[in-house]
C-alpha cells in the first residue's frame, strides 16, 4: 500500500532548519529577554520590508491582530463592520467582541472573497470598517473595493491571515487598507511554533497606537492613557520566524508550482467542470495557503480520500452568518447563497511546499477515479 499523504507535513519544512531554530532558541533563552525586545524589533523590520509596509507590529495571534485593529479604530456598540461569511470564525468574532455588529455580504463564487458590488450596497451610516478576507492565499478584489465611492472614507482592515506574500492588482496584501492582519499559526505559509501574528500599517500615528495598546495601553510603564490588552508577540516566536522568513519566497514558489501541476494533471484527466471545480488565480499572486477544489460530491470524495490515506480539510463547513452565536442577526438559510454553496462543496487538498510531483499525481488519480466512477 502506498504511504499516506498528509494534508500538511511540518517536519518536512522544519527538519532542515533545526540547527538554526535551536540556535535561535538558545539565543533567546540565554538573553532572558522573553517579552518584546531585540528579536521582536528585528522581526518587525524584516516583515515590514518583506510585505512592503511602513510599519509592522508583532502581536500574539492573527485573532488578536484583528481585535487590536477594531480597538484601535474605536469600534464598538452601535457600529457595523462589513465582512465575509466564508472565513475562519475570528474574522467575525473580533467584530462581535468589541460590541459591534458584523454585516455579512455574499462572496464572489470564483475567488471566495467579498463581492465588491454587494459591499457597496451594504454600507450605511453605521459602517465603521470593512474587513475583506484574502481567503486561501488570494487577495480580495482590493482595486474594486477601494474605488467604491461609499468606501473611500471607511477604514479597511485586511484579514490577510492566510495570505502573506500575496499580491493584488493594486499592491501587496497588507499594504492597501488601513491595516493588514497576518497570522503565523503553525499551519500558515510562514508558521511559528505557537500562536503569533502581525499588524501592518503605513500610518505613523496608528502604528504607535498599536504598539501602546498591545501592552495594556501603557506608556510610560504603569501609566495608561488608553485601554489595550496583552497582545505582545513572544520573543521566542519572533526569533523562530526570523529563521523561517528568508525561506518564505522559495516555499511559496513551490506551492505555486504544486498548484500549477494540480491544474495541469486535472485538466489532462478530462473531468467536466460540473464535476470538479479548480481554484482560479484572478489576482497577481496567489500564495496557496490552501489548494481548494469544489464538487457536489465533496463529503463522499473526502471519505474516499481518507480511506486512501490522503489528508484533506473542509474550510469551512458552516458559514459565519448561520452560526448559532449570530442567530440574533436574523440571517437564514439561503440568505447568502454563494457562500452557503461553497460551504457544502469545497475541499482542501495537500499543497505544502515539499509535497512533490509523485504525491500530487497520486492525489489527482484518486480524485479523478472517484469522480469518474460516480
Amino acid at each position: 500500500m502506498s504511504s499516506n499523504i498528509p494534508l500538511l507535513d511540518l517536519n518536512a519544512q522544519n527538519d532542515p532548519l533545526l540547527p538554526e531554530l535551536r540556535a535561535a532558541f538558545d539565543c533567546v533563552a540565554t538573553s532572558c529577554h522573553f517579552i518584546l525586545g531585540p528579536e521582536v524589533d528585528a522581526f518587525e523590520k524584516e516583515c515590514a520590508k518583506y510585505i512592503g509596509s511602513k510599519h509592522a507590529v508583532g502581536v500574539s495571534s492573527g485573532t488578536d491582530a484583528l481585535l487590536l485593529c477594531m480597538m484601535a479604530l474605536g469600534i464598538g456598540p452601535g457600529d457595523e463592520v462589513i465582512t465575509s461569511p466564508f472565513s475562519f470564525f475570528a474574522t467575525a468574532g473580533c467584530i462581535a467582541r468589541v460590541g459591534a455588529t458584523p454585516v455579512f455580504v455574499d462572496i464572489d463564487p470564483v475567488t471566495y472573497n467579498l463581492d465588491p458590488k454587494l459591499v457597496d450596497r451594504a454600507v450605511t451610516t453605521k459602517t465603521k470598517a470593512i474587513m475583506p478576507v484574502h481567503l486561501f492565499g488570494q487577495s480580495a478584489n482590493m482595486g474594486a473595493l477601494c474605488e467604491l465611492p461609499s468606501t473611500r472614507r471607511i477604514p479597511m482592515v485586511e484579514d490577510a491571515a492566510q495570505a502573506i506574500g500575496a499580491v493584488s492588482r493594486v499592491g501587496n496584501v497588507g499594504t492597501i487598507g488601513t491595516f493588514g492582519c497576518f497570522s503565523f499559526f503553525p499551519s500558515k505559509n510562514l508558521g511559528a511554533f505557537d500562536d503569533a501574528g502581525l499588524v501592518t500599517t503605513n500610518d505613523d500615528a496608528l502604528a504607535e497606537k498599536l504598539r501602546v495598546m498591545r501592552a495594556h495601553g501603557s506608556k510610560p510603564k504603569y501609566f495608561h492613557a488608553m485601554i489595550g490588552g496583552n497582545f505582545r508577540i513572544d520573543a521566542l516566536q519572533a526569533a523562530i520566524l526570523r529563521v523561517k522568513l528568508p525561506h518564505l519566497d522559495s516555499w511559496t514558489k513551490a506551492r505555486e508550482k504544486n498548484a500549477a501541476l494540480y491544474n495541469e494533471l486535472f485538466a489532462k484527466a478530462g473531468l467536466p467542470s460540473e464535476k470538479l471545480g479548480l481554484p482560479k488565480k484572478v489576482e497577481t499572486r496567489h500564495v496557496y495557503n490552501q489548494y481548494v477544489i469544489r464538487t457536489k460530491r465533496r463529503d463522499d470524495l473526502r471519505k474516499h480520500l481518507t480511506a486512501a490515506g490522503i489528508g484533506t480539510e473542509i474550510y469551512y463547513p458552516k458559514c459565519l452568518h448561520l452560526q448559532e452565536c449570530f442567530a440574533s442577526l436574523g440571517y437564514k438559510d439561503g440568505s447568502l447563497p454563494h457562500a452557503e454553496a461553497a460551504a457544502q462543496e469545497v475541499l482542501a487538498l495537500p499543497i505544502f511546499a515539499e509535497l512533490g510531483e509523485a504525491r500530487i499525481g497520486r492525489v489527482v488519480d484518486e480524485v479523478s477515479a472517484f469522480l469518474k466512477a460516480s
